[in-house]
């Protein structure tokens, strides 16, 4: 496969990219959803169209407690709703220290099994495994070992797509269906606290970012695992955290490399999905970070880079946006950005009633009509779409003719 860029797709971009820098990013229109006629009311209006209630869980991702979920648990009762449409799974709870929902392999089966058993659609379970510092399965619980970034990216993208085929397969057998991963920023700032530091990019090269990314997330969509290329619009030159406040890219940011490994992966056919960072930048929208902003959701990654799939946000309790936005304005801008499913941890801040909030909040708006319902729909079409492709993909790798799919491209 060849993973270097074309002199014409580079000279295109570039193009692009000077235009959004120096001539600024207008809003756009959110991106193109279903044929017209095909609305989204409380009902079924079509066969296998599910109620708007369905719809809106399908766009919420949440953390909870436990290692083992019984049937009376509150959070699976969201669950059993659909009010909570997919869940991220954590191994250490932050704010008690201990530990959450990963204590072994069996164990995890079991949780995994328990929640497919008990959602009314397509669920999605994620985890965050990159690799080195940042796994939720360790070795020491008796799972694989996986190393960092930085270290698959001293070598061949061939041997970095061998071993997230291995993940996957272990991921899959787990029961887990997303990897957040893998990170897609350049390594332009080793100090940077959240990324270079801690050895989470594949290289200062873009092509090689690029290569690495691409390799890492075909390897998991082999085995039936939706990766996520993250931290879109890219954070690698970073000085902050977005943790732990709002991250200014403005300075650090360079269009052309930073935007290189989406563009690279979205011209190979990207089998998965994009996460936004809390990113701030001026020269993108002087207003709202990333997660937040039509200018950069629809117009820059919908409109000028093509990507119609699925975008999740990063998680929405990092002190970018809480310190800034209540929990009603930033779901409010992040969908009529264009984010199709919003990711709440509830780790680094513990809140038992946040499933109930969260799905209340959103649903008031669309209610109210300040979210749309045709809105609400183009999401659901985007993560229902997703998921049918992963299944596919495992059916693929189950019966050999992995060839066959797009997935195994």
């Amino acid at each position: 496969m060849r993973l270097m860029f074309s002199a014409a797709r580079v000279a295109c971009l570039a193009v692009t990219l000077c235009f959004v820098v120096l001539g600024g990013v207008t809003a756009a229109s959110a991106a193109s959803g279903p044929a017209a006629g095909t609305g989204a009311t409380g009902q079924n209006s079509a066969r296998n169209t599910p109620s708007l209630d369905m719809m809106i869980g399908s766009m919420l991702m949440l953390g909870f407690r436990g290692a083992e979920l019984p049937p009376g648990d509150a959070f699976l009762a969201q669950v059993r709703t659909g009010h909570v449409g997919h869940v991220i799974l954590f191994d250490r709870d932050v704010t008690t220290g201990g530990e959450r929902n990963i204590a072994s392999p069996r164990q995890l089966r079991q949780l995994t099994a328990t929640l497919r058993a008990a959602a009314p659609g397509p669920l999605l379970i994620a985890v965050d495994q990159e690799g080195g510092r940042v796994r939720r399965l360790k070795t020491q619980k008796g799972f694989a070992d996986l190393p960092s970034a930085q270290s698959m990216g001293a070598g061949q993208p061939e041997k970095t797509r061998a071993m997230a085929r291995q993940l996957g397969k272990e991921l899959a057998a787990l029961g887990i269906s997303v990897d957040l991963a893998p990170v897609a920023d350049v390594n332009s700032n080793p100090a940077n606290p959240a990324i270079g530091a801690l050895e989470r990019s594949f290289s200062p090269n873009p092509a090689l970012v690029a290569a690495h990314a691409l390799a890492f997330g075909q390897g998991l969509a082999q085995q039936g695992v939706i990766p996520a290329l993250k931290h879109f619009p890219g954070q690698g030159g970073a000085q902050k955290d977005s943790h732990l406040g709002l991250t200014d890219i403005t300075r650090s940011w360079n269009a052309k490399a930073d935007l290189a490994p989406y563009a690279q992966a979205f011209a190979q056919g990207w089998p998965g999905m994009v996460m936004l960072g809390h990113l701030f930048h001026t020269g993108l929208d002087a207003n709202y970070p990333a997660t937040l902003s039509r200018a950069i959701v629809a117009d820059l990654l919908r409109g000028r880079m093509g990507w119609q799939g699925v975008i999740i946000s990063d998680d929405m309790q990092m002190k970018a946006i809480t310190d800034h936005y209540g929990l009603e304005q930033a779901v409010l801008l992040a969908v009529n950005a264009g984010v199709d499913i919003l990711l709440f941890g509830n780790n680094l801040y513990w809140d038992e009633n946040l499933p109930r909030k969260a799905f209340a909040t959103l649903k008031g708006l669309v209610e109210s009509g300040r979210i749309s319902q045709q809105r609400i729909m183009e999401s659901w079409l985007r993560i229902s779409n997703l998921y049918t492709n992963r299944a596919t993909a495992v059916r693929a790798a189950a019966d050999g003719s992995a060839a066959l799919y797009p997935w195994a491209r």
